[in-house]
């Protein structure tokens, strides 16, 4: 056997959002890239902000010896202290250089976090819909996904999440705003939140972390705000990258911070300095440290998806699709017009619409469009939207 059966199990029940987007290459090979309306992978189209570019130059030419040299495991230590000030900004907590841990991106972010927190067969529940590469971030560190319901408009359901812990729950794992969803949890359900697991925290004698995973923070439409986590519970740590707000996901650059109030934080920042050092990450890339230093402020012109966004959600309401509106990242999750997303989303592919369905997301019954993509995708996908439906009304 070429690989292990674990590898193979997981091969089999690999990323719906991954096939699909290979189907669609396969489709716009055959029936012409203009002719495909690809809305599988959530890779964002806009261009970093021209302050990137400017800023690369200006480092390229830095005259300076060793700015491509090993740094601490934790990376540089301005680079950690200006997300520092950063995050002082919108939070109480007073945080400095030694509660950032610079990463290979927020997934690399989340392994670090999950290695150092987990042992051999703890639970982190996480609510559902939800991006299933977490699954197998948790198996990485022998830990268990315990998933449970949202209720029907994506908000979080405290009760479910309560049911749900028992004496092997280790996290609470939130992504928000949410892939697939667009959901961006407020302030009252995440204090909810934070009275729940305070609570049960007290019952077993051990903090319950809160893990927020946030790379769409700063994309959120109609003046809504990410609430900060860290205001509200001190067992936090949010876990970010640059992939979506600086438009940079191949350059795999984000950070991991935790509470400055955070019981046992000393041992716990070692831990994930460790951590980031044995998976093999070693260091986040040098170069894109530096550069993110200088970018904390910036972002991509949100206006731009919240264009597609409205163009979506004005069109396939009127053709008679049922869905909530997202009040932040790049998706779109409606319902199917058939209990089986599977079909309608084939049916879409019929009309050369690569969507993902839901039960990739442990959301069956709807589909994600991710609309990161160009105007013309949008514009010339409608048509077989409608097409779609009507074959079900």
């Amino acid at each position: 056997m070429a690989v292990s059966q674990k590898i193979r199990g997981s091969l089999e029940s690999a990323s719906w959002i991954r096939r699909m987007f290979e189907e669609g290459e396969e489709r716009k090979a055959k029936f012409g890239v203009e002719n495909v309306f690809d809305f599988s992978l959530g890779n964002p189209i806009l261009e970093p902000p021209i302050k990137f570019k400017q800023t690369l130059k200006e480092l390229a030419n830095d005259p300076r010896e060793g700015l491509h040299a090993y740094m601490s495991n934790a990376g540089f230590v301005e680079t950690r202290q200006a997300v520092a000030d950063y995050l002082n900004k919108f939070n109480r907590p007073a945080f400095s250089a030694d509660d950032i841990i610079m990463t290979v991106g927020a997934g690399g972010g989340l392994n670090v976090v999950f290695k150092t927190i987990l042992d051999p067969g703890d639970e982190v529940i996480i609510p559902c819909p939800y991006f299933v590469e977490y699954n197998f971030y948790l198996d990485n560190h022998q830990g268990r996904p315990c998933i449970v319901p949202t209720k029907t408009d994506f908000s979080l359901d405290i009760s479910s999440i309560e049911a749900a812990f028992t004496d092997k729950t280790k996290a609470v794992l939130i992504n928000s705003p949410n892939n697939p969803t667009g959901r961006v949890y407020n302030e009252e359900e995440l204090r909810l939140l934070a009275e729940a697991l305070i609570h049960y925290s007290s019952k077993l004698g051990r903090p319950i972390y809160l893990v927020s995973d946030e790379p769409y923070r700063k994309i959120t439409y109609d003046g809504i705000l990410v609430p900060g986590i860290f205001d509200i519970y001190n067992e936090s740590f949010v876990v970010t990258s640059f992939s979506k707000d600086l438009s940079l996901p191949g350059e795999r650059i984000g950070y991991a911070a935790a509470s400055p109030d955070m019981s046992d934080k000393k041992m716990i920042m070692a831990g994930m300095v460790l951590s980031n050092r044995i998976l093999g990450y070693v260091n986040a890339p040098a170069l894109m440290q530096r550069a993110v230093a200088l970018l904390l402020e910036e972002r991509i012109d949100i206006s731009l998806y919240q264009k597609k966004r409205d163009i979506l959600c004005s069109a396939l309401a009127s053709f008679g699709y049922e869905f909530e509106r997202p009040g932040g990242a790049f998706y779109l999750f409606p319902r199917t017009p058939v209990e089986n997303d599977v079909e309608f989303v084939m049916a879409l592919k019929e009309e050369n619409i690569l969507t993902v369905p839901g039960s990739g997301f442990g959301g069956p019954g709807h589909f994600r469009i991710a609309y990161c993509v160009s105007d013309y995708v949008v514009e010339g996908a409608l048509p077989g939207f409608e097409r779609a439906i009507k074959k079900y009304s």
